[in-house]
């Protein structure tokens, strides 16, 4: 397997972007990056701790969970999760991070970066509070880039089209897994899964 190792190799293969493209890329939020945002329920937030090893976590809530302060800063809020934490630990270690938005039926996603910090500011947990729960704690990220990435890999994927969605959605089982860990009689697994899901209703997300 050929290795590429330098810039030169990678622009034989992938040329520089045309001029226009380059004119996309901003250091803050505009109008169409604000309103998909607002209506986003769903984004993909890449961390890294102080060696470079990176986490990519999922975030989702109610569109618009993600409050939009101005054209430079955002705040969005920790809900319960598996507190493995790996993400808030690797932002107060490197504050640098990623984010992808996606928005149902939309190709394009809105990439940011950024630089984070984590507040547990009692009324601020609180304005961002959902079914009756404040947050836990709220991330604020200082934009540096902001821009639109185009809908191929999307479209590509068919991501949006339940036509092309498999008949037997795929199903994770917690208890294969801890059951493998624990190295475990198999009868725990329709324990473990049970408690996941309840885990997943609605009361306790």
């Amino acid at each position: 397997m050929a290795q590429i190792t330098s810039i030169e190799q990678l622009r034989e293969i992938i040329p520089e972007p045309a001029g226009p493209t380059k004119l996309k890329v901003r250091d803050h939020l505009d109008e169409q990056s604000i309103a998909f945002i607002q209506r986003s329920p769903f984004l993909l937030l890449s961390t890294a701790d102080e060696n470079g090893c990176l986490e990519v976590s999922p975030k989702g809530d109610e569109p618009g969970f993600v409050h939009v302060v101005d054209n430079r800063t955002l705040l969005f809020p920790d809900r319960p999760g598996n507190n493995l934490a790996f993400g808030h630990l690797n932002v107060i270690a490197n504050p640098n991070v990623g984010i992808t938005f996606l928005l149902q039926g939309t190709g394009e996603t809105l990439r940011i970066s950024g630089r984070a910090t984590l507040h547990d500011d009692a009324a601020l947990c609180e304005q961002l509070s959902a079914r009756g729960k404040p947050a836990k704690l709220v991330m604020k990220i200082d934009v540096i880039r902001s821009y639109f990435h185009c809908a191929r890999s999307v479209l590509r994927a068919n991501l949006w089209k339940p036509e092309h969605w498999a008949a037997d959605p795929f199903k994770i089982s917690f208890g294969k897994i801890f059951a493998e860990i624990m190295k475990t009689d198999a009868s725990v697994i329709p324990t473990i899964d049970a408690n996941v899901a309840q885990a997943y209703t609605p009361e306790n997300l």
